[in-house]
């Protein structure tokens, strides 16, 4: 009898060996598995280093807005002639002599008695002399007096491109406001700050609207044919990492954005966040700088709320352990404690 029972605690000891060998290996497979999570999130912020060494594309300067009156409030500036304008010729005293021709694409026109005349780049003062002194020249008239009638342009266009695109006729003169009014009205995604480039002039006029409508007419300047006025995209601050939405938040022209406000754009930071280690990315010409944030003081009023500037780049770190029950739900949670009592129980 006492050698059947010790056979029997013999046998009980050979089997609860291996179930604690078990509970061992789980134990330690989970623990091995939370030090690989762990140590890739940790790897994972090698990737905000700073941008590289060898960096060749030119960067975007601020725009400075242009001051000069006589560029941006020019005296009124005569017509030019284009290709495919069209001219009627009126000589005075020469009923017969009214010919009416088009640009050609070689910026010439064919007028009787003289022959092709280069007109393309001319004002109309300027065409009508070289015509008369053609006429006079080649002895058919003396001291001809000559006037010419644009009847027709394709040249008497402003174009609008960037977050604004189209043509409009700006013949008897227009202001920069009744251009974009004509288009359809600034639409929020569209800056403040305007770019046109005008024939004749090398630099690029800068105009600021500002967001003070009491002082919106200094900005409305007048445009000219040929104008191209560039409407670009307002600043954006791009939302990364633990947000429940992510992308490029644009920035309103008439109040600052801070990171709460933009935290609220995101819908608010995700359980999986590491609070204390929230980035913002700032790059300053070639220099980038990352700094620090722990967004949980913020939210309650032990650190001020920093405003942010477009072009930064909000990063909010994951937990691994945090994002592993997030994407597995309560049963992820409840299957990884239910291991760790097993394991420990045995």
């Amino acid at each position: 009898m006492t050698r059947m029972m010790r056979r029997m605690d013999t046998r009980d000891a050979n089997h609860s060996r291996p179930r604690r060998g078990i509970g061992d290996l789980w134990l330690r497979s989970i623990v091995v598995l939370l030090l690989a999570i762990a140590s890739f999130a940790r790897s994972a912020n090698a990737q905000f280093s700073g941008p590289a060494l060898d960096l060749s594309t030119p960067m975007n300067h601020k725009l400075v807005p242009t001051t000069d009156p006589a560029i941006l409030y020019p005296s009124a500036r005569e017509i030019v002639i284009g290709q495919g304008d069209l001219l009627t010729i009126h000589l005075y005293g020469m009923a017969d002599y009214t010919p009416t021709v088009r640009v050609a694409l070689d910026g010439t026109i064919q007028l009787p008695l003289i022959g092709s005349i280069a007109v393309d780049g001319l004002s109309l003062r300027q065409a009508q002399d070289l015509i008369a002194k053609r006429l006079s020249d080649e002895g058919m008239y003396r001291n001809p007096q000559v006037s010419i009638q644009l009847v027709e342009s394709p040249n008497e266009i402003v174009t609008i491109t960037g977050e604004m695109h189209g043509v409009f006729p700006v013949a008897g003169g227009k202001r920069l406001y009744d251009v974009l009014a004509g288009a359809g009205g600034i639409p929020p995604t569209a800056s403040h700050t305007v770019v046109i480039h005008r024939p004749g002039i090398a630099a690029p006029i800068v105009v600021d609207m500002g967001t003070d409508p009491a002082l919106s007419n200094n900005a409305n300047v007048p445009l000219f044919p040929r104008d191209t006025v560039v409407i670009s995209r307002v600043g954006v601050i791009y939302l990364l990492g633990a947000f429940k939405l992510q992308g490029a938040i644009p920035i309103t022209q008439n109040s600052p954005l801070t990171l709460m406000q933009l935290t609220a754009l995101g819908g608010g930071a995700g359980f999986e966040g590491q609070f204390n280690d929230l980035r913002i990315i700032r790059t300053t010409g070639a220099e980038r700088t990352v700094v620090q944030i722990d967004i949980k003081k913020i939210m309650k009023g032990q650190d001020p709320d920093p405003i942010l500037q477009a072009d930064d780049i909000v990063f909010l770190p994951s937990n691994a352990f945090k994002a592993a029950i997030k994407v597995g739900g309560l049963g992820t949670l409840l299957g990884i404690a239910s291991v760790l009592v097993y394991s420990l129980q045995r």
